[in-house]
């Protein structure tokens, strides 16, 4: 059922692929305009545990776009135009460790940014197509995941008997194409865990809009660092993943309903004392 922005609210979001919400009985598709363009999907709001959740396919259906070309402000800002306050962000990752193999689940603390030429801010003070000019405003990343969002994901993956990994570091590489051998040594020689393309810059937009934004990383492969042989193939990430997209979703599913519904976390502060010249968002 297709239905107009202001008739669909949600206060909880997730950005995944499609098949995340699969299962839900009712579905409501909201087709979201932002200042940025359009988001890579419509937005599909339906009900988990008696909350409302919106789920954006971070790829567009079909996976029609590439890590690097996704619009990563316009899918935040749809997300936070229809009441979004919490985001939980599951995405696949390879494995910069011997032990982190297949089917690992793990839930970061930190990222590493190694991307390049990917717009990562809201505050560029650049006017926007209906002339409001954002502020420019620099924003604290010291943490950058919502500590009750990660409490919650931690909770539920142990709740579905899949132990995950407590912490780590996400490394974000540009993409579209995998690590060279060399530079997957590189990540794992600085201790980082998991290499992905897809985790900045959401959780730096999320923040920068005061959202509580927690990730979740799938292993679906190890990087090309850590064991010998072709390395990893596109195909062979699909297949893990489809392996294990129903118990990735009932994580989410357990998650989206601990989820505290009052935010007692620093995520809604982050914009405290800024002007961000941006309507609708806090510090404004």
């Amino acid at each position: 059922m297709m239905k107009r922005q202001e008739n669909s609210r949600a206060e909880l979001g997730v950005i995944g692929g499609s098949g995340l919400y699969a299962l839900l009985d009712e579905v409501e598709e909201v087709r979201v305009g932002t200042p940025y363009g359009p988001p890579s999907d419509a937005v599909f709001v339906g009900e988990v545990a008696g909350r409302r959740v919106a789920f954006l396919p971070r790829h567009g259906r079909g996976h029609k776009l590439p890590p690097h070309r996704i619009d990563y402000r316009a899918n935040l800002w749809a997300l936070h135009s229809l009441g979004v306050r919490q985001v939980l962000a599951p995405c696949a990752v390879g494995g910069l460790r011997p032990e982190y193999g297949p089917g690992t689940l793990l839930v970061p603390d930190q990222f590493v940014d190694r991307t390049s030429g990917r717009v990562q801010t809201y505050y560029d003070g650049q006017p926007l197509p209906d002339g409001t000019i954002p502020g420019v405003v620099h924003v604290a990343m010291a943490d950058p995941y919502c500590p009750a969002g990660r409490q919650a994901l931690l909770a539920a993956a142990r709740g579905a008997a899949w132990e995950p990994v407590d912490g780590g570091t996400l490394v974000v590489i540009e993409g579209p194409r995998f690590s060279t051998r060399a530079e997957s040594r590189w990540f794992t020689a600085n201790g980082w865990s998991v290499v992905g393309m897809t985790g900045h810059p959401e959780a730096v937009l999320a923040r920068e809009l005061g959202l509580c934004y927690s990730s979740l990383a799938l292993v679906t492969d190890h990087d090309a660092g850590v064991e010998h042989g072709d390395g990893v193939t596109h195909t062979e990430v699909l297949e893990v993943f489809a392996r294990n997209v129903d118990r990735l979703r009932a994580v989410l599913f357990k998650a989206l309903e601990a989820l505290p519904v009052e935010r007692e976390c620093a995520c809604p502060h982050a914009l405290d004392g800024l002007t961000t010249g941006l309507p609708g968002v806090p510090g404004d």
